[in-house]
Parts: C-alpha cells; structure tokens; sequence
C-alpha cells in the first residue's frame, strides 16, 4: 500500500482497466467475474484499496483509519463512489501490507477510542481480504468496524463476524421494489444478514439515506422502521441526509446520473422520517 492511496474519499480513482471501462456506461454498470474472485500472493491475501483515510469521525466510534475497498454489486443511484465499482479500479495490497500501515496508528486509534473501519465499495465482496485485516486488527487490540450493504453477508462465517466490533448496515429502503429502483439488486440478501446478526448479538448501527422523491415515502420508512424495530442487536439508526458531493464523480465516468437536480433533504423532512424510527422507541441521529 502506497502513500498514493491517501485521500478524499470523494477523489476519483481509476486504473487503467477502470479507464477504459468508464468509457462504455452501460459496461461500467455491470458486474465482472472478475469482480469477486478472491487473490492470493503466495501465503497473503491481495485486497484492492480505493483510499484511506486517517482521522474520521463519521465511520464509527473514536478517530477511524478507514480504509475504502473497490468492489460492489450495488448500483445505488446516489452513490458518491461509483468508480469503486470494479474492484480492479483499486491498488493491490497484500494483508501484511496493509497491517503495517495500519499499525502506525494503532496507538493513537487505541487512545481516541476509535479504530479500524473497512468500507467501499464494499468489503464483504473482498472478504477473505477484510476477514484477514479483521483478524490482525484484534490481535493489536483495535476497535473494528465495517460498513456494508450486508449483500454478501453469507460470505462471513460467524467466527468471523465476531471479529467484527460494529456493523454499520446500510438498508437503503423498507420497500423491496424501492430498493430494487435504488440498488438495482434485491432487498432479501440484506433483511437475511439484518437478522443474522441480531440472532448473533451483534452490535449494529442501521443507516439510511433519505434522498426527496426516491426514498422518503412515508410508507417505505414505516416498513423500514418495522424492520429495524425487529432486530435485537440495533444500537442506533443514522438518517443520512442526501448531498450531491459524488455528482461530479459520475460526470467525469461519462455516467448518466438520475439524481442531478435533488435538492438535500429539508430539514422537516428529516426531522419526520427521524420520528417516524423514534415511534418504535429506537434511537435516531
């Protein structure tokens, strides 16, 4: 893992195989084999990195070094990372690698009562990769956390999933078809993982982002606040506000973005869908 990889996680990061993808829109929707094989390198484990960051504070508890995967089957019509889609977008990195680095700040991350965050993309497409780096992580003491759509939660075994301190699950709709409008992939995947870790205790953060006109139907945040209601292990629930900080990320992938004209979520809007997951005694941010 090279000092190149630090930075936004709004910069654009593409490979040369992303480059030449990025000119075909509807290719660059697709989902390639080669997207979910797993690599090895001799005894290691090779995971692909978009960036990482050292410092936030909105990727769980404490200061985070997060670290952004490539890699996803989702197609969220919001996303502010659609050049993590293929996997081959990112730089290699060996398991060992990314522990020496993470391992520099390992100290500071056990001081600020934070840790170690994997995100995307999505890392449980890249899960022997983020099952290693888990792992490692709790050797050293570290806090762990990964933030993930749950649809390729069967691909964790439950040894592994205790290697996980925090699961920030995002459900991006209560209404199967919705999610469907959204993601462009089934909504059962993730209510099935949902579940798992609530039989599993899981500690879980839900979030949801509320985006005017596509996911702020008062019937779909009842189903979806009905879902959450029902799992044991829920902590709380984040209302991600919808913002156009990626849109320029989808005009420079030559994409065609549905969302170019949304304005933020007011903060009314907000403060009802708040209320409505607040009515089943959850509790909101």
């Amino acid at each position: 893992m090279s000092q190149s990889l630090t930075g936004s996680r709004y910069e654009v990061h593409i490979a040369r195989k992303g480059a030449e993808e990025s000119k075909k829109a509807k290719d660059y929707f697709a989902v390639h084999p080669g997207d979910i094989e797993q690599v090895k390198e001799k005894d290691d484990v090779v995971g692909y990195v978009h960036s990482w960051e050292v410092g936030s504070t909105v990727d769980g508890p404490g200061l985070r070094f997060v670290g952004f995967l490539t890699g996803c089957l989702l197609r969220c019509q919001y996303c502010h990372n659609p050049d993590t889609w293929h996997k081959f977008n990112g730089r290699p990195v060996t398991v060992a690698r990314a522990m020496e680095v993470i391992g520099k700040y390992a100290d500071v991350l056990k001081l600020s009562r934070g840790g170690v965050t994997l995100s995307g993309g999505e890392p449980q497409l890249q899960s022997e990769f983020s099952s290693r780096v888990f792992r490692r992580c709790k050797e050293l003491g570290l806090h762990t956390c990964i933030d993930t759509s749950g649809r390729l939660g069967a691909k964790f075994t439950d040894e592994e999933l205790m290697d996980i301190d925090l699961h920030l699950l995002d459900i991006k709709s209560g209404d199967p078809e919705i999610y469907e409008k959204v993601t462009r992939q089934p909504l059962q995947p993730t209510l099935d993982f949902a579940r798992r870790l609530s039989a599993l205790a899981r500690p879980t953060w839900i979030r949801f982002v509320l985006v005017p006109g596509l996911t702020d139907g008062h019937d779909n945040v009842e189903k979806l606040a009905d879902i959450v209601a029902g799992l044991k292990s829920v902590e709380r629930v984040e209302i991600l506000r919808f913002h156009q900080m990626g849109r320029d990320k989808w005009h420079k992938l030559g994409l065609q973005y549905t969302l170019d004209h949304v304005e933020p979520p007011t903060a009314e809007l907000t403060e009802r869908v708040r209320g409505q997951f607040r009515s089943r005694r959850l509790t909101v941010y």
